[in-house]
């Protein structure tokens, strides 16, 4: 009994510093953080089990990084993929259409930065934004599971095509296969470490306080001005997505509850390595309730894309409340 739980002691001392670069690992490959979660602690359960076989020929990273990225290809098995809106292969919408929702269609999830770090510990943020920003998990989604299983590995984890071949029980060859089509497919879609913008600078900052501003006091115009013309807004459930300043302005103005300055209040968060904000729509009775949580991409002075979701349960992952 003693050797028992001094053997659990051990495997809980190497396994928990692993736990939140697995979260953010598990949650690339699915695109949900509540699969995610789940995920992990199915890698920690079989990870328990196999810990009196593992030998250490691999460091215990390399070992759980193995284990979970097997559990997630048996979970992926037969299921369609997360998309956002613009992932379905439609057009952009008419602004001035209704809109439609599309409860049924399992959607891409954001991740609070939160979950992937120690807020106090800056050091201790395990992958680089661009690597977890949410247009790169949404392109994800357009590869086969072990083609984003491979190119994770390889190109993230930045391990040798020889070790993700013994991870997925394949051959080098195979893997050099599986990267090429991924590749291949993210070419055009993923964006780049060079895309990714440094947050801290004044001008971002100004241009934040101004989107902010501009729904704070309902004014669609400056709202308009702050977007690129082919800026990009998505909302699901919604299955349309929406392009150019102008359309977004109109889509907003046609279908936002809120009628006047203050009707809105937005509380500021992050969300995939992008600034985020929860945001709050007063009701007849004058209370600020949760309403939904916008994803904010930004190139130079410009918006570019909106990803906003009307899953109030994000709240509360994001630590936001649900009324002001």
């Amino acid at each position: 009994m003693t050797a028992t739980v001094a053997e659990g002691d051990a495997f809980v001392s190497q396994f928990d510093p692993y736990r939140r670069e697995l979260l953010a690992h598990c949650y690339r490959m699915t695109g949900s953080i509540h699969d995610a979660e789940d995920l992990v602690q199915e890698t920690y359960i079989r990870a328990w089990r196999g810990y009196s076989k593992f030998e250490g020929r691999s460091s215990m990273r390399t070992w759980l990084y193995r284990i979970a990225t097997n559990t997630c290809l048996t979970a992926l098995e037969g299921k369609a993929k997360r998309p956002l809106p613009t992932g379905l292969g439609a057009p952009s919408s008419d602004p001035t259409d209704d809109l439609v929702a599309q409860h049924e269609i399992a959607w891409l999830e954001p991740i609070a930065d939160s979950e992937l770090s120690d807020s106090g510990d800056p050091a201790a943020i395990v992958v680089g934004r661009e690597s977890i920003r949410l247009a790169f998990v949404a392109a994800l989604q357009h590869l086969s599971s072990r083609q984003r299983a491979a190119l994770l590995m390889r190109e993230v984890l930045q391990w040798k095509a020889s070790e993700v071949a013994e991870a997925l029980a394949t051959t080098t060859t195979a893997v050099n296969s599986l990267l090429q089509r991924a590749r291949a497919q993210l070419d055009e879609i993923a964006p780049t470490e060079d895309g990714v913008l440094e947050l801290s600078t004044e001008r971002t900052q100004d241009l934040l306080k101004k989107y902010v501003d501009s729904f704070e006091r309902y004014d669609i115009d400056q709202l308009v001005e702050l977007f690129t013309e082919d800026a990009v807004w998505e909302m699901p459930p919604f299955e349309g997505w929406y392009q150019g300043a102008e359309n977004i302005g109109t889509l907003i103005k046609g279908n936002c509850p809120a009628q006047k300055a203050g009707d809105m209040r937005m509380v500021a968060t992050s969300a995939n390595g992008q600034p985020a904000y929860g945001l709050y729509m007063r009701d007849e009775s004058g209370v600020h309730k949760a309403f939904q949580l916008h994803v904010v991409d930004v190139s130079g002075e410009r918006v570019k894309h909106v990803a906003c979701f009307f899953d109030l349960t994000l709240f509360e992952r994001f630590g936001l409340p649900d009324q002001l």
